[in-house]
């Protein structure tokens, strides 16, 4: 059965993966080192992103829903240098955000930028993916000191829909033949993103086997490998692809005008 995840369940999430983020930082022996999922970034330039983009969030989410742009951090938004205080930093950062999620609630209207997504415009839209930005950025984080872990699954699980909602939407019409592109994660739920004149939209399947429209091309893998590719950390070959594997580069191709 399909079921996002409750407020306080996100909240959660978001402290727990910040926690996993902040352990991963403090295992590094060096802040300089690359991130390999992060071209061009070291763990100095992730810890900056994580740190300050959670104040700049905490701020929009205070901002309520006359903001029309993401708003400045406020208070001390630049990591310090020394390995302790940066720890702190980061809580603090965690918790700022907390706070102005709390704040707000999950029905608050808030200033996203996602444009036209499937995913409302609220603080508890904001927490969904606060969720999924701190999970992505921690196997960054694990993966540059050599110890990746599999986000949780009831995480991924969501992960892989709001995923799909937010940046596999749009309403420009699909420039190929119309298709349909179906993520099963192995946990037991399925997706279907379908692409044609219309745009791209997802929407949720019955269990694998039981759906009797054949998609152009299928991925299966754990929720945790289906969000890792997703936000192209890892190719698709390395999951179970049935149907044209091409389909998935016109789809990472593709850039909606809209």
């Amino acid at each position: 059965m399909h079921t996002a995840l409750e407020f306080p369940d996100l909240l959660q999430l978001i402290d727990e993966r910040s926690t996993a983020f902040r352990a991963a930082v403090a295992a590094a022996p060096s802040l300089d080192l690359p991130v390999p999922s992060c071209p061009g970034w070291t763990l100095s330039d992730l810890v900056q992103h994580i740190g300050e983009g959670r104040r700049r969030w905490a701020a929009t989410v205070a901002a309520g829903p006359g903001a029309t742009s993401r708003t400045p951090a406020q208070g001390d938004a630049v990591a310090p240098q020394e390995r302790e205080a940066v720890q702190a930093w980061l809580a603090a950062s965690t918790e700022v955000l907390l706070a102005a999620l709390r704040e707000a609630g999950p029905d608050q209207g808030c200033f996203t930028g996602w444009g036209k997504t499937q995913m409302p415009d609220t603080a508890g839209g904001v927490a969904r993916h606060q969720v999924q930005e701190l999970a992505v950025h921690t196997y960054d984080a694990q993966l540059t000191v050599g110890e990746p872990a599999a986000l949780p699954a009831e995480l991924a699980l969501d992960g892989v829909e709001e995923t799909l909602f937010i940046t596999c939407f749009t309403t420009s019409p699909w420039p190929h033949k119309p298709t349909a592109f179906d993520f099963h994660a192995t946990e037991g739920r399925s997706w279907r993103l379908t692409a044609d004149g219309d745009g791209a939209r997802t929407t949720r399947l019955p269990a694998p086997g039981e759906d009797p429209d054949a998609a152009g091309v299928s991925v299966r893998g754990t929720a945790s490998d289906l969000v890792i590719y997703l936000y192209d950390r890892i190719p698709a070959d390395s999951m179970q692809l049935d149907g044209d594997p091409e389909l998935l580069d016109l789809l990472r191709a593709w850039v909606p005008e809209d």
